[in-house]
């Protein structure tokens, strides 16, 4: 597989595209004014303990309180709250250190931990932990027991503190993987002292978007890191001259007149993932519809009528569905609940084929995630964990017509409750005239389909009713004034 990486960035956003086999399969959207605060590392006051629900609101600074669930607080290295004891550990007012694991996602605020955990290239630092762990995606055992036993020596020469081994330690010589350690042991001195000047807000942050894809996206795959700036590509080969030479020679400044993401058609990717539906080659479609509770993904065949029976037709568009699903879930960046309504199958080899393909397409993706068994009504259900906003809810805002809900509310339903306000109003100021604004379409059909309605309404509440078209009024509004 070749792998490569754009990074189109201005001064308002960056923004990264991964694509795999020239295929765009993950973007990252990143503005000035919001940017990605996971990891970063506050001191905060606790605003209210809720025992009922055994979780804190902690104020960070941010304007939306932070959540703390009894399972994230830890007490002297350990996390000592049992079903009902966050109260006896933290109070109203108290300081502690916290660290952002989700970012405010819709009206929610940030998930917060005390576990606090400071990730470098090859390895993860627990300052409030002796343990050594491993990723669980390094499957060679004695690359696992090599790992440990580095770790190991270099604990045994006095250094504090926890290590888990990423994945991108797998066959890195121990000289580098120990340099890696020492540089966690070195920066999380620098945070205490952080920690003991600010007395609430930010402690510490994360690198910024363009050295974090270095840090945490690079792998043996990947063959080509293009970048459009030429501040940020020499600040990002100057990193990778430090703490990743074998990235060095894959970085590319892009000097040409064209915009980057216009050659490799990016910007057309991007507008058609923000669109609700998704075509497939062979004639079908798919639906996302994304809610708080949810994202529901609706699997048709559309025109695609297949050359052999309903059942084949059936298979092949769940089976191409399957593949775009995944790469949609990854490129839309959605989370949570997911639930994947794939066409109806009786055939249990063609289920079981159809499901082992999503789980196949799914294991590409950076994001933890758990897939169901089909259900005997097609139904998929997975989960797929959730640390920053999709990228609908980065770059999109809700109608304002329709305030997000995807309908408005027809002329004719919104002349009907022009009536009904008519006849309130009347007997309650006893009016004799009454001046209705509302948009065209609505003027248009109260003076003409509803007319007889509008006399009859006007000998009933002895007032005359006079209208005025709105330009810039939408098809539900209206005011109902009395002169």
């Amino acid at each position: 597989m070749s792998d490569e990486i754009l990074l189109n960035i201005t001064p308002p956003e960056t923004r990264v595209a991964v694509l795999e086999n020239g295929v765009l399969q993950e973007l990252i959207v990143e503005r000035q004014r919001k940017r990605d605060i996971v990891g970063n590392l506050y001191r905060g006051e606790v605003s209210r303990v809720m025992p009922g629900i055994q979780a804190a609101f902690i104020d960070i600074g941010l304007g939306r309180a932070g959540f703390l669930h009894a399972s994230d607080v830890l007490i002297d290295g350990e996390t000592p709250c049992d079903e009902k004891g966050i109260e006896r550990f933290l109070h109203q007012g108290q300081k502690i250190v916290v660290q952002i694991l989700k970012a405010p996602i819709g009206t929610k605020g940030p998930r917060l931990t005390m576990s606090l955990s400071i990730p470098s290239r090859y390895q993860v630092f627990l300052p409030y932990s002796e343990k050594l762990a491993l990723s669980q995606q390094l499957e060679n055992e004695d690359e696992r027991e090599r790992l440990i036993a580095c770790m190991e020596v270099f604990k045994e020469q006095g250094y504090s503190g926890g290590y888990i081994a990423r994945t991108a330690a797998e066959g890195v010589d121990d000289d580098n993987i120990r340099a890696d350690m020492l540089f966690l042991n070195k920066l999380w001195d620098v945070i205490e002292r952080q920690i003991k000047d600010v007395e609430l807000g930010l402690i510490y942050e994360d690198l910024p978007l363009a050295l974090r894809i270095l840090r945490d996206w690079y792998q043996s795959s990947v063959t080509k890191i293009v970048i459009d700036s030429k501040s940020n590509f020499d600040r990002m080969a100057e990193f990778a001259v430090t703490f990743m030479p074998e990235v060095e020679s894959i970085l590319e400044l892009y000097k040409g007149e064209r915009p980057l993401f216009d050659i490799y058609n990016i910007e057309n990717e991007i507008k058609a993932a923000l669109e609700r539906q998704v075509a497939l080659k062979s004639g079908g479609h798919l639906v996302f519809d994304q809610t708080e509770a949810m994202t529901t993904v609706d699997v048709n065949t559309g025109s695609y009528l297949g050359r052999s029976n309903q059942e084949q037709t059936i298979f092949k568009t769940n089976m191409e569905a399957a593949q775009a699903t995944a790469r949609q879930l990854r490129l839309r960046n959605l989370g949570g609940i997911i639930i994947v309504d794939f066409i109806d199958m009786h055939n249990e080899a063609h289920k079981a084929a159809v499901l082992n393909a999503l789980e196949k397409a799914m294991n590409k993706d950076h994001a933890k995630y758990t897939i169901s068994n089909v259900s005997e009504l097609g139904l998929v259900e997975m989960t797929r964990k959730r640390t920053r906003e999709s990228l609908e809810r980065v770059m999109c805002e809700p109608c304002g017509a329709c305030q997000g809900s995807g309908t408005v509310r027809t002329p004719e339903t919104t002349c009907y409750e022009i009536f009904r306000e008519i006849m309130r109003d009347a007997r309650q100021y006893e009016a004799k005239e009454l001046l209705v604004l509302a948009s065209n379409e609505v003027v248009e059909m109260l003076l003409d389909e509803e007319s007889t309605t509008l006399a009859d309404l006007e000998a009933f509440v002895g007032a005359h009713i006079k209208f005025r078209a709105e330009n810039e009024y939408s098809q539900e509004q209206y005011d109902v004034i009395l002169v």
